[in-house]
């Protein structure tokens, strides 16, 4: 698994500097700011679910590669504008200065803007292997994702609870929007990009990243007790420090780790019922929800 990660991982970072790379900056700062928050680190977590998930469903390689670039662009704008002092006023982040500390708030402000607009300019590009309705649908599975009622969603739910303790009910609807809606969309969008046929198992995958996106938060909420800042990339204890509310806080740190064990056993339930050969997915949930970082 850590030898495919990682030509994935290389294979993600040389799509999205080449993306980057043949843009005309009109203000080469910002430019300098997307290619900093985008490139320079990050697990790509998402856009390898979307090249897998599309392999899986038999979808080209340059509708795949769009998608993929796309879903990473909305998830670093996410980064730099939740490291903002207005949000979770973070310093550190993949182990660097956040976007706001390295350049500016203004020209982080509109890094995170640009990115944005990016990922719909990506997944919009005409596409001759792509038929044009789902191509449609992958733009408004993408944009809900991003907006009120999917990331940015669970972000003023997760901002609007500081201080509190939520029950449990409650702290998944934060999580299920903030983490779980753009890892549901990556997988939305490989299967989106694929044959007719696979669009049948299409809910199947959807449980999968549901289950896979809910368990990779709680994964994160141990991680901010047990791990270490070096490993992390980000200050550890830092959702401690802010008043978070968080599955260890709930749960405490036992019931944190029996609620991912059973997030992710549900998880496997749904890859288990899609008629292809997902070893390679349930590797990956594996290797994701036991990270160390």
């Amino acid at each position: 698994m850590n030898a495919l990660l990682n030509d994935s991982k290389e294979h993600i970072n040389a799509l999205l500097e080449r993306i980057l790379e043949q843009r005309k900056a009109v203000a080469p700062r910002l430019n300098e700011a997307m290619r900093y928050a985008l490139v320079l680190g990050g697990k790509r977590v998402r856009p390898f679910l979307t090249l897998q998930v599309g392999q899986l469903c038999g979808a080209s390689e340059t509708s795949l590669n769009h998608a993929a670039a796309a879903i990473e662009c909305v998830h670093a704008y996410s980064l730099i504008h939740d490291d903002l002092p207005a949000m979770d006023n973070d310093t550190l982040r993949r182990g660097q200065p956040t976007c706001h500390i390295a350049f500016d708030e203004a020209t982080a402000i509109l890094a995170g803007d640009s990115l944005q607009t990016l990922a719909f300019e990506l997944i919009s590009r005409p596409d001759a292997t792509l038929n044009p309705r789902r191509q449609l649908e992958m733009i408004h599975v993408l944009a809900e994702a991003s907006g009120d009622r999917g990331m940015c969603g669970g972000q003023a739910l997760d901002l609007a609870a500081t201080g509190q303790q939520l029950p449990e009910s409650e702290l998944a609807q934060v999580h299920i929007h903030k983490t779980g809606a753009l890892i549901r969309a990556a997988v939305q969008l490989g299967v989106l990009a694929g044959h007719d046929s696979a669009q049948a198992h299409r809910a199947n995958f959807d449980a999968f990243a549901h289950y896979l996106g809910l368990a990779f938060q709680v994964r994160d909420d141990i991680l901010d007790v047990i791990g270490e800042t070096s490993a992390l990339g980000k200050t550890q204890g830092s959702d401690i420090n802010a008043n978070k509310a968080t599955y260890v806080s709930l749960l405490g740190l036992d019931g944190a780790q029996q609620r991912l064990h059973d997030l992710h056993h549900k998880a496997l339930h749904a890859l288990a019922k899609i008629p292809y050969n997902t070893e390679t997915l349930e590797a990956f949930a594996d290797h994701l929800l036991n990270r160390d970082h």
